[in-house]
């Protein structure tokens, strides 16, 4: 065959593989039609599921961290959190009111989450387990969840009080004594949901005829106001203080560690806290079924079964939890008739009139 003949031969065999490739592999899908009006649009996703929570706490962290490592054990959910004092905690929700940035508030006394709840900062949640807890304790608007209870207590260092010969304060009137000149230490009430309770306690026993009085006398024998109710009775625990005012719970947490603390408490009448956990509005839409599973894991048999398997002395309104050895309950001391909802109203206006005339006025 001749070279001309067999290049056209060539040439055409290429052209032949060339229109099979196009006519395979090259074609174009035809475009896909327009949907037609009757036709319902896709639905937008969900927000997609979350195995952490986000909490604004006013626990102690030794504390806490057992709490929240206990339920990632049992739920696989890891709880993110941010420890603050009761009134910075309330402080800080309402200040992130338009752009939440926890899911929840867990413990510190119900005025702080009746404030809350005032101000619109709360979404109601209950959980089933409080079916357990005593009417008594139960939040009537159905908002947050009590957890725990407490009063207030004189934790005192008994090894200070052995050296000294002395007796344990056993009534308000006896922290006036000369002898206790700079040895009685509390939390701010601005900043402690516990100092707040002992401030409206004494409001509620003596009247504002009578408080800022006793209060300007007390406080010639306060060693400082700390931020936080919990630092008080640990400033005892080392020797910094003889007498902490403080919640039962608070008092005896150091004890576990062996610090020589005892408590104490006022025959004249005591008042008391029931602490609670409840929804933060507008919480993170990926932690809302979290933060459910939080509260009545919390509220439950089982999650208040770890305030006496941490030994943090707390109450549980769970009357099916078991109750810590030593624990101080309410029923074995004299509380008074204690108004948290009349408290919660008066708070701002209570904490100002304390700095005023106390904190801030020179001692005698």
């Amino acid at each position: 065959m001749k070279k001309s003949t067999k290049r056209f031969l060539a040439l055409l065999m290429a052209a032949v593989m060339l229109l099979a490739m196009t006519a395979c592999g090259g074609k174009k899908d035809p475009a896909p039609e327009e949907p037609s009006g009757t036709e319902e649009p896709a639905a937008p996703e969900a927000p997609a599921g979350s195995k952490e929570l986000t909490v604004y706490t006013a626990l102690p962290e030794a504390e806490v961290i057992y709490y929240f490592n206990k339920f990632e054990e049992e739920t696989g959910i890891k709880v993110n959190y941010i420890r603050l004092s009761a009134g910075e905690m309330l402080t800080r929700v309402e200040a992130e009111k338009e752009n939440p940035q926890a899911t929840l508030m867990f413990g510190g006394s119900t005025d702080n989450y009746i404030a809350a709840v005032d101000k619109g900062l709360l979404e109601a949640y209950q959980s089933p387990a409080l079916s357990n807890t005593p009417e008594t304790y139960l939040d009537p608007t159905g908002t947050w969840n009590p957890i725990y209870v407490g009063c207030i207590a004189f934790a005192c260092n008994k090894d200070w009080f052995a050296e000294k010969g002395l007796d344990y304060p056993a009534s308000w009137e006896d922290l006036l004594k000369p002898e206790f000149k700079g040895e009685v230490i509390m939390a701010h009430p601005a900043t402690s949901g516990t100092a707040y309770t002992v401030l409206s306690t004494l409001v509620q026993l003596k009247g504002d005829d009578q408080v800022w009085d006793y209060l300007g006398k007390l406080n010639n024998n306060i060693a400082q106001y700390t931020k936080s109710g919990s630092a008080a009775p640990n400033a005892v625990a080392m020797g910094e203080a003889a007498i902490a005012l403080t919640f039962s719970h608070d008092g005896l947490q150091p004890t576990a560690e062996g610090y020589p603390i005892e408590l104490s408490f006022p025959a004249d009448g005591t008042g008391y806290e029931v602490g609670a956990v409840a929804l933060i509005k507008g919480g993170k839409a990926e932690e809302q079924e979290n933060a459910k599973k939080f509260i009545d894991w919390i509220c439950s048999e089982q999650g208040q079964g770890c305030y006496a398997e941490n030994q943090s002395f707390r109450v549980p309104t769970n009357t099916k939890a078991p109750v810590a050895d030593g624990l101080v309950t309410l029923d074995q001391v004299e509380v008074i008739d204690y108004d948290a909802v009349w408290a919660a109203s008066v708070k701002t206006d209570y904490c100002e009139q304390f700095e005023a005339k106390i904190a801030s006025a020179p001692k005698e």
